[in-house]
C-alpha cells in the first residue's frame, strides 16, 4: 500500500533515533538509540519525512540531504514544524551521518527505519532499503507523497517540497 494525499499518516510509524547532545557532538561519539514514535510524536504537527536509500551514500549526501539543510529555513516559514530524513542504516549511522553534515539538535531528524520496516509497509521500499520519496504530513494526514521512479533527486527533494507546502 502506498500512501497518497488524503490518507491518513500510518499509527504504527516507529523509528529509531539519537537525540543530538552537546556533548557526544563529535560524529566518533555515540549516544544512546530510542524509539521515535513518528506517529504519536508529529499527530499535531506539520512534517516533512523524506527517505534516502543509505546514508553516506553519493546521491544522498550530495543532492538529497544537501537540499533539506540549505532550504530549512523556507521550509520552517511554510510551517513545517518537523524536517526528518530515514534509512534503513542503523541509528548510529545516521547520527553520525548528521553530525557529519554540521545538523546540530533538532533541526533535521536523522531516523533510522530497520529493515526498511516503514517503508515496506507503504511499499516504497528497495529489498533491504529504503526508497527515494518524500511524504508531507499535516496533523495526520498526507497532504504530498511522491516516490522517485529514475535515477536522481526531482520529486523527492527540498524544492519539489517546497513547491507542494
Amino acid at each position: 500500500m502506498s500512501l497518497n494525499p488524503g490518507d491518513a499518516f500510518p499509527s504504527d510509524a516507529v523509528f529509531q533515533y539519537i537525540p543530538w547532545t552537546e556533548d557526544k557532538a563529535d560524529a566518533k561519539a555515540c549516544g544512546i538509540p530510542i524509539n521515535y514514535n513518528a506517529s504519536t510524536e508529529w499527530a499535531d504537527k506539520k512534517v516533512v519525512l523524506f527517505s534516502v536509500p543509505g546514508a553516506f551514500t553519493p546521491t544522498c549526501s550530495e543532492n538529497h540531504v544537501p537540499g533539506y539543510i540549505q532550504n530549512l529555513t523556507k521550509l520552517k516559514e511554510k510551517g513545517v514544524d518537523v524536517v526528518a530524513v530515514i534509512a534503513s542504516n542503523d541509528p548510529f549511522v545516521m547520527s553520525a551521518w548528521g553530525k557529519v553534515n554540521g545538523v546540530k539538535g533538532d533541526d533535521l531528524l536523522f531516523l533510522s527505519d530497520p529493515d526498511a520496516r516503514f517503508s515496506s509497509s507503504i511499499g516504497w521500499s528497495s529489498g533491504p532499503r529504503t526508497g527515494r520519496y518524500a511524504i508531507v504530513v499535516d496533523h495526520g494526514k498526507v497532504t504530498y507523497a511522491k516516490i522517485e521512479t529514475e535515477k536522481g533527486v526531482k520529486v523527492s527533494g527540498a524544492d519539489a517540497v517546497l513547491a507542494n507546502l
